[in-house]
């Protein structure tokens, strides 16, 4: 199945291709809920198993930390090594931060005067116009929007602002006080508003170690939400997809939106 989340990956790592090759994008924290004010260390990478690396290092360069208060949160001790990033956070406020690597771009291709086919990628809509001439042809754009995120609460957890913008969580229960066999429920948002029919993939962490994937697949209701139990404890990495033609240019015809989570069960 074609992912618009390996898009995303591609966009956040400048590589040179993308489609079919592409990888799992995932940060994992050393813990989610802390009784004190303690480090969390957080992994960042792009792999073919999850939470195991195997690939590339995930690029921190749009890493934003939002404390509990709203206001921004310095990572620490940023690293970047052949197979991940990482970093470190000390949470010093109750409640809940919000991790989130956010990217946003256009990818396509054009033929030129000569008929020759030319690639571009662009960061912006103001960046794209300047890259495509006036005698080009056969322009093809696509737009995409991804979050990668997760969560760490200090004491009790607490309620984020939702940025508007693109695929997002939205919690009816807190991804920071989910326990193994309780009923849980989300909701995906789009631009701020449910969004119905959307396919969530959850997967235990440990992959790499079991023969099959064992991917729960749930869908969004008409008011965006969706309930699952979980059924083990541990780590799990959510996905969800979306498309639609709200693009921010009118040189790009479609527009990607990919949300990836990293939510922790505990026992």
């Amino acid at each position: 199945m074609f992912s618009v989340t390996r898009i995303a990956a591609a966009l956040t790592l400048a590589c040179a291709t993308l489609g079919a090759h592409a990888h799992n994008v995932w940060m994992k924290p050393s813990s989610t809920v802390l009784s004190k004010a303690d480090w969390v260390t957080v992994d960042a990478a792009v792999s073919n198993d999850l939470f195991f690396f195997n690939h590339r290092p995930l690029a921190l360069d749009n890493l934003r930390i939002t404390a509990p208060d709203g206001s921004a949160v310095a990572a620490q001790n940023q690293a970047k090594g052949e197979l991940r990033s990482v970093f470190d956070l000390k949470p010093e406020k109750p409640g809940t931060y919000q991790l989130a690597i956010v990217s946003h771009g256009f990818t396509g291709m054009f033929k030129d005067a000569a008929g020759q086919n030319k690639r571009l990628r662009a960061a912006s809509a103001e960046e794209l116009s300047k890259q495509i001439p006036s005698d080009a042809k056969d322009v093809r754009i696509n737009e995409s929007l991804s979050r990668v995120e997760t969560f760490v609460s200090l004491g009790k957890p607490s309620a984020w602002k939702l940025s508007g913008k693109g695929l997002e969580l939205a919690p009816v229960s807190h991804p920071n006080d989910l326990v193994v066999g309780e009923e849980a429920s989300f909701a995906m948002h789009v631009d701020g508003k449910p969004a119905a029919n959307v396919e969530v993939v959850l997967v235990l962490d440990g992959k790499r170690y079991r023969d099959a994937v064992d991917e729960i697949k749930l869908m969004t209701d008409a008011k965006g939400q969706f309930k699952i139990k979980f059924p083990a404890a541990g780590l799990y990495w959510l996905d969800a997809d979306a498309q639609d033609s709200k693009t921010t240019s009118s040189l790009a015809k479609e527009r990607r939106l990919a949300y990836v989570a990293t939510l922790e069960v505990l026992p």
